[in-house]
């Protein structure tokens, strides 16, 4: 199939519209608050693409727009501690998407939604964590981040909520959120690479999502103003909340 071919069988996928329009809003809360992309996109493409599908279409994604946000957060994040969330990770992506393969897709629809709920819950509940973790914890919230990606696309809400509910400043959490998230969706690119089960239309898919993606991505990080870490905090999660409502299954039985 030539490129014309490929893009216009991308511009005729059903729910095409709704998937460009998830993924620009996606960046640009990602562009302001460094995370929420797959916290919105997963939940509203899990009602076009089948699981697999979805997971290839927002790795793949974030691997050709996250370049808008890595010189900035490899300035100002803890590359040493992120280091290790991806060490642990490598292991548990396979597992992941391995599963997808084993477990029906309304199953996995369900664990999005699950899993994405259960994160905004704890996040708008306010709980905060005040201890400390250790090289130890870290792995563990790594490789379960892992798990969790290769399985849903969901690459973040173990670090987010690690981070984000923490003490750590917005301009921190950025920073780390993002290049964990980066890593994570090139380890899970290349685990679907040497899998062989991405296909050539979810690559072009993610093409042209990542053109709304890259562009909402600059204006959400040239709006990022560390002065305004709780009104950030207040429209991601709204957006998110909003996201995982408009994509639970119970929507398709009715």
């Amino acid at each position: 199939m030539s490129m014309p071919e490929a893009l216009l069988a991308v511009f005729g996928l059903p729910g095409i519209a709704w998937l460009a329009l998830a993924m620009a809003i996606a960046g640009l809360v990602r562009g302001f608050a460094g995370f929420g992309t797959a916290l919105i996109f997963v939940p509203v493409a899990g009602m076009f693409l089948a699981p697999a599908q979805v997971v290839g279409t927002i790795v793949i994604t974030g691997v050709f727009s996250t370049a808008a946000l890595l010189p900035r957060a490899w300035r100002q994040g803890d590359r040493a501690e992120v280091g290790w969330l991806v060490l642990a990770a490598l292991p548990t992506v396979p597992v992941g998407l391995w599963l997808i393969t084993q477990l029906d897709a309304d199953v996995v629809r369900w664990t999005v939604a699950v899993i994405a709920g259960g994160t905004l819950a704890l996040l708008v509940s306010g709980w905060r964590f005040t201890g400390t973790v250790g090289r130890g914890g870290l792995l563990v919230i790594g490789a379960l981040a892992g798990l969790m990606g290769g399985l849903t696309g969901l690459t973040g809400p173990m670090v987010i909520l690690f981070y984000l509910s923490g003490q750590a400043v917005a301009q921190s959490v950025r920073a780390n959120t993002i290049l964990f998230l980066a890593a994570l969706d090139v380890v899970i690119v290349a685990n679907l690479l040497i899998s062989g089960t991405v296909e050539m239309n979810i690559v072009w898919l993610a093409v042209v999502l990542a053109v709304p993606y890259f562009i909402t991505t600059m204006i959400g990080q040239a709006l990022f103003d560390p002065k305004l870490e709780k009104t950030y905090r207040a429209l991601a999660l709204t957006v998110i909340g909003l996201a995982v409502l408009s994509g639970l299954p119970i929507w398709s039985m009715i």
